[in-house]
């Protein structure tokens, strides 16, 4: 199973909230994935096939093996369906 993992600076707030709604978005895209959130520096170590982050902390994992896409507004519903899909429909 693909993992989606999200990611903010401090792995709390903003990146919680994004985890909710991108497993409303899966469900309404009938996709499964496995979906976590943390903080940047913890975001290194993980395990992901897709990274979702505002785009300051996306610049900030160029290294990270995972595609990572950045994100201009964090609660664009819309842009994160298109790039879930895109992403994991594979």
């Amino acid at each position: 199973m693909k993992k989606v993992l999200i990611v903010c600076g401090n792995g709390l707030g903003s990146s919680f909230i994004v985890d909710i709604n991108v497993k409303k978005l899966l469900a309404e895209l009938g996709l499964q994935a496995e979906v976590a959130h943390t903080d940047l520096t913890s975001a290194s170590s993980e395990r992901a096939d897709l990274i979702l982050a505002a785009q300051d902390i996306a610049d900030r994992l160029v290294d990270h093996p995972a595609h990572v896409v950045g994100l201009s507004n964090l609660l664009d519903n819309a842009k994160i369906k298109q790039v879930l899909a895109e992403n994991l429909s594979r």
